[in-house]
């Protein structure tokens, strides 16, 4: 089975940038798209960008023009840069493999990582 493991976040001020990685233990991106997802204290789990086996890109309007998702081939990683970082984007983030547009995750879960905007 496929192992997703998630790292890069941390405590970044309003405003500012990190950038997440996502490293899959097989190749995976040739089968699946590839989508990260959050989840914030006492809220639901959301898909917040998608790259697809195409190579296109979509993003939830809450993040669009601020966060990009691109995919390294040869690493089996996937990354999300996060700019212009707002409080409201403070939230654990996880990676998974998705199949077309249908949002539900197909391998299980990693551990994800937390990301906190706070001054």
């Amino acid at each position: 089975q496929v192992q997703l493991v998630e790292s890069g976040g941390g405590l970044v001020q309003p405003g500012g940038s990190l950038r997440l990685s996502c490293a899959a233990s097989g190749s995976i991106f040739g089968i699946y798209a590839m989508g990260w997802y959050r989840q914030a204290p006492g809220k639901q789990r959301e898909l917040v960008a998608v790259f697809t086996r195409s190579g296109s890109t979509n993003y939830a309007d809450s993040v669009k023009g601020r966060f990009t998702i691109s995919r390294h081939n040869a690493k089996n990683t996937v990354y999300l840069q996060m700019n212009s970082l707002k409080p409201e984007d403070t939230a654990v983030y996880y990676c998974n493999a998705l199949i077309g547009t249908d949002p539900n995750p197909r391998l299980p879960w990693g551990q994800g990582t937390q990301v906190t905007v706070s001054s």
